[in-house]
């Protein structure tokens, strides 16, 4: 027998490993001041291109003035208590109301927590005889929420069809001999590389295979379709998506999350939602503020406007100088390069010290080892002027990755980690 921490002490994981040459710089950064699209970090200024404030309502002075009333009227602790017992408001009826209005469904629901809530929908929806099939590029929320299922569940590969009907086949053979459902659950935006869900694809399989759709919208809402209700509204399915997850912590720039349904399946989730059943209700504080947020989303379109000019000016700008930034089909922009861990981190180093840059970069085991990608978040705060100025960085830091000069900063690190 071992000691249960012994294999802790031996192995820190793929990312835990680079701990003492990252953390603090290149994981757990301390980005400081106002959110915006400038902000500092280890005390110089950056242009931000790490925050996911789309639609930069985060310090925008009417919500900041609705968070502050809010405040000072409710304090930070009411409603006490789980929804069933306690923690129940005529306002946070009227936000879920206005919030299934916004996606046009039946129905919607609050959730305390985004990534707890899509956890705990998946852990309801289903049961042991049913069978799930989800895209392998999901989210870990998604991954946490399946692993809770004890019945069957298949991967397809990532926004690949022909793979998706292969595993239908599969579950549905098998959903015949358990006399259970299936359940597809695909992402509206895929939050790493930007690439849009095959939402459409996927709905029209339903004349061929008898499954229920859940769509995780988090990097959709508030950013695509035409009123900003997502990536289903982009795609002209959203009648079709029966279980709908958006959360407030990207375009709403706070704290939550919504699911959206028909009045019966949601009726049922209130009942069934172990995360929301037995944790606290979300506070009035955020409740006020998120009715305020979504009011803005739907009155003030120059918003959204306004992030895809500088989402259109950041790409059609890399595209331009010859950067692969992917498939990305939404404000999410990718930019792929070529290099070690070792040689990513010191092109970040360069990026924040020497031309004030700060976007995150995403290795291996995330991404497949030998690439590089640097994920940058347009907002609605950023200007035409930073768009420029980080074209102009990544042009410079492209031609040191080439030349190795990444290479040689980063052999003393390489060599203590034995690489």
């Amino acid at each position: 027998m071992k000691d249960l921490f012994e294999k802790i002490y031996r192995d820190k994981g793929p990312l835990g490993k680079w701990a003492a040459h990252a953390e603090g710089y290149f994981v757990f950064p301390k980005l400081e001041g106002q959110i915006s699209n400038r902000m500092k970090f280890q005390g110089k200024d950056v242009i931000t291109w790490s925050i996911n404030d789309y639609l930069g309502l985060a310090n925008h002075p009417e919500v900041r003035k609705v968070d502050a009333e809010a405040a000072s009227a409710y304090g930070s602790a009411y409603p006490m208590g789980a929804r069933m017992m306690s923690g129940h408001t005529g306002l946070h009826e009227k936000l879920q109301n206005e919030l299934a209005a916004f996606v046009n469904k039946e129905s919607a629901y609050l959730l305390n927590f985004g990534y707890q809530g899509i956890l705990s929908t998946i852990d309801a929806l289903v049961s042991k005889d049913d069978i799930i099939v989800y895209d392998v590029d999901s989210h870990a929320c998604i991954i946490d929420g399946v692993r809770l299922h004890m019945g069957k569940r298949f991967t397809y590969k990532h926004n690949d069809i022909e793979s998706l009907e292969k595993n239908l086949d599969r579950a549905t053979k098998m959903a015949e001999q358990t006399g259970g459902g299936i359940l597809v659950i695909s992402e509206g935006v895929f939050g790493m590389r930007g690439e849009q869900g095959r939402l459409k694809e996927i709905v029209e399989l339903k004349k061929k295979y008898n499954f229920r759709f859940l769509v995780d919208d988090a990097h959709g809402f508030g950013t695509l379709g035409k009123t900003g209700a997502g990536a289903g509204e982009e795609q002209g399915v959203q009648d079709d998506i029966d279980v709908y997850f958006a959360t407030f912590a990207k375009s709403l720039a706070s704290t939550g999350a919504f699911i959206a349904a028909d009045k019966e399946i949601i009726d049922y989730l209130k009942y069934n939602l172990r995360s929301q059943m037995f944790a606290k209700s979300l506070q009035m504080q955020l409740v006020v503020g998120a009715l305020k947020r979504l009011d803005m989303l739907r009155t003030m379109p120059e918003l959204k406007a306004k992030l895809w000019e500088n989402t259109n000016a950041l790409q059609s700008g890399l595209k331009d100088r010859g950067f692969d930034i992917g498939t990305t089909k939404s404000c999410v922009t990718p930019v792929y390069l070529k290099g070690s861990i070792p040689e990513a981190m010191a092109l970040v180093r360069d990026l924040r010290e020497n031309f004030g840059i700060f976007c995150s970069i995403v290795v291996y085991p995330v991404i497949p080892k030998g690439l590089i990608l640097l994920r940058m978040i347009p907002t609605a705060t950023h200007t035409l002027d930073d768009v420029t100025e980080t074209l102009d960085a990544f042009d410079a830091i492209r031609t040191r990755l080439e030349n190795g000069t990444y290479k040689r900063l980063s052999a003393a690190v390489m060599a203590s980690m034995g690489e």
